[in-house]
């Protein structure tokens, strides 16, 4: 096997409410550490496993009718250490594109191409299902945004205090965008 293949994260399309349900309790713990690692995700530092794990199982039926899309990475250690998801809209004049919504990467695993691998699938298979375009927001100044450039996302705009981070303090968030390659 080529060694630079064997660092590769494993990826996996959750397609269905019983393959979230069976990955519910790795997802709460990769949220909690994600939060608890200052990541701006849309929640609060107060995060326990039980809300992590509801908000889980809030997406299922998204996951079920194949209006999310909803991909996780396993490390080495075979757990899971990262996510991503995207959403098409659904009003008429906008089917063609899509959110890349909650990137996720346990703080333990950054700096080993998860973060990368997860967007790159998500924007193969957005492709692949017809999306011409993706967007999504980021808090800016983010280690995310290096991630997103470095991938050929094109900076669309900034908002000040658009949200919190996980200890409450408002920041902004930058607006990116992507058109996807159609094959």
């Amino acid at each position: 096997m080529d060694p630079s293949l064997a660092s590769l994260p494993s990826l996996t399309r959750i397609d269905d409410a019983a393959a979230l349900t069976a990955h519910r309790e790795e997802l709460a713990a990769l949220l909690l550490a994600v939060v608890r690692g200052g990541s701006s995700i849309g929640f609060l530092a107060d995060l326990d496993h039980r809300e992590a794990a509801a908000w889980w199982d809030s997406l299922r039926p998204a996951v079920e009718e194949g209006s999310l899309a909803l991909w996780v990475s396993r490390g080495p250690d075979g757990r899971v250490d990262g996510t991503v998801s995207w959403s098409r809209e659904t009003k008429p004049n906008g089917r063609h594109r899509a959110e890349v919504r909650k990137l996720m990467v346990h703080p333990g695993a950054r700096g080993r191409g998860t973060g990368r691998a997860l967007l790159a699938e998500a924007e193969a298979a957005a492709a692949r299902a017809g999306v011409l375009l993706l967007f999504l927001d980021t808090e800016s100044g983010s280690a995310a945004e290096r991630v997103y450039r470095a991938a050929g996302w094109t900076e669309a705009g900034s908002i000040p205090d658009y949200a919190t981070d996980p200890a409450g303090r408002l920041v902004a968030t930058t607006l990116y965008y992507k058109h996807t390659e159609q094959e």
